[in-house]
């Protein structure tokens, strides 16, 4: 699991008073580097060789979140495939569990325009974060 806090800003917040339905997909991608610096360890943005292509994301609102408190994010494993893997997501708020989304993440070369199987190492790494049942 990684964990990521994030301080809502000012702006997050939508005329009713709670932070708004899209910004939890902004901090969901967040909290996606520690997993992405397993296939691009630099993390340098440099996409010349990046190897990995979102396929879906889904969102579940179970509560309301607000400004001022802080959000903590957790970040699972919950599927590892052939070629693809899913993360899943929480969003927590002074002791709540306010969202969870999941996010399809697929293997991918650019230059072939074609998904490809996740090396075997990658798969082992991921494996350390599977979330526990």
């Amino acid at each position: 699991m990684f964990t990521t806090i994030v301080s809502p800003r000012f702006g997050d917040v939508d005329g009713l008073g709670h932070i708004n339905n899209t910004v939890l997909a902004i901090w969901f991608e967040l909290a996606r580097n520690p997993l992405f610096k397993i296939f691009n360890p630099t993390l340098d943005l440099s996409f010349e060789h990046w190897p990995l292509i979102m396929a879906h994301t889904e969102y579940d609102f179970i509560g309301e979140l607000f400004l001022p408190y802080d959000v903590e994010i957790r970040t699972f494993i919950s599927h590892i495939g052939t070629k693809s893997f899913t993360i899943y997501h929480e969003a927590w708020q002074q002791g709540r569990l306010c969202v969870t989304g999941k996010a399809v993440v697929v293997h991918y070369d650019f230059t072939r325009k074609q998904s490809t199987p996740l090396p075997e190492a990658k798969k082992m790494l991921l494996e350390e974060h599977f979330l526990n049942p």
